[in-house]
């Protein structure tokens, strides 16, 4: 079996157990190979923690779920060093939760700012200071924040820069009707004996896809559609009178890399060594929705981020 088998061996796995969730699992797996962090947005109970957890499970990975609150402190996710008298060194490092393969940041938007930059520099360099030690993230690591869209008494806004750090933001939707039947089924079947566990597919089949995904072609056609889709939310005069009433501020270079890093995985999940405009298309709404910041008279008539785009992706020639 090879590296793209087993990765569809994986997806139909976490699916089995994550049901009527199919393209949240699709983008679990591109931001995990594409070797970034995800923003799933989504209201409760729509299977945001088991599917992480599925995750952890079939890969056989640590996972540290940390549930933000009010008064959590930068040091309840960092570790902290202790004194420990009878120590050569006298003080030990002593890890927080943030040493860990997945990380789910369950409702990171009930902390303030102060805890949320904690995560910062792990998400970017996959490194911690403490105490002015530096101290290095495991090989496999991947932050999946999780955030409320509804509830919004007692939260703190993301702040952009934290928010230009993630990948992609994945909005997350009830299931079909036909799928909440299999739900209550699943569910009726998982309280019975349970069935012998598969064995965990080995973490290392990742490392090989990162490898391979660096291989996808992408075209310099490909290349100049990436860059025009980013150029017009930063001009949105020059392509439309609707996108330069809507976008106040345009996407980062950021924003470019992770589109392009996005869409070769899309192409390698497709069986294909070329990036098309199909793949590019397929991921963009989730690289740029949350990088776009909307002017006022957007948000007073109601247009989201996700129409925004809309009007950008009729815009921009391929």
């Amino acid at each position: 079996m090879n590296g793209l088998e087993t990765i569809k061996e994986l997806n139909q796995r976490i699916n089995s157990s994550i049901i009527g969730q199919a393209p949240l699992v699709n983008k679990l797996l591109i931001g995990l190979i594409a070797d970034g962090n995800l923003l799933l947005e989504g209201l409760p109970g729509l299977a945001k923690t088991r599917a992480v957890k599925s995750l952890a499970k079939e890969l056989n990975t640590g996972l540290s779920r940390i549930q933000f609150t009010p008064d959590l402190l930068p040091s309840d996710i960092t570790g902290t060093e202790i004194y420990q008298p009878e120590s050569e060194e006298k003080f030990i490092f002593q890890q927080g939760p943030i040493f860990s393969n997945l990380i789910l940041a369950d409702e990171i938007n009930r902390a303030p700012a102060k805890v949320q930059a904690a995560l910062l520099e792990a998400m970017e360099e996959r490194q911690i200071s403490v105490a002015g030690k530096t101290h290095q993230m495991e090989p496999l690591f991947m932050v999946l924040a999780t955030q409320n869209p509804v509830e919004q008494e007692g939260t703190y806004p993301l702040p952009e820069a934290q928010m230009d750090r993630f990948l992609m933001k994945v909005m997350i939707d009830y299931p079909d009707v036909e799928s909440e039947k299999a739900i209550l089924r699943l569910v009726r079947e998982e309280g019975k004996a349970k069935k012998p566990a598969q064995q965990p597919i080995d973490p290392e089949v990742i490392f090989a896809a990162r490898e391979e995904v660096k291989n996808i072609e992408v075209s310099e056609a490909a290349e100049q559609y990436i860059v025009d889709l980013i150029n017009a939310t930063r001009y949105p005069d020059q392509y439309s009178d609707k996108l330069k009433e809507w976008i106040a501020f345009g996407a980062s270079p950021r924003g470019t890399i992770a589109l392009e890093k996005c869409s070769r995985v899309m192409a390698w999940l497709n069986d294909r060594n070329y990036v098309t405009s199909d793949d590019i298309r397929a991921v963009v709404h989730d690289v740029l929705r949350h990088r776009l910041i909307l002017s006022y008279e957007a948000n007073a008539d109601g247009i989201s981020a996700d129409r925004v785009i809309d009007e950008l992706l009729k815009c921009v020639a391929i």
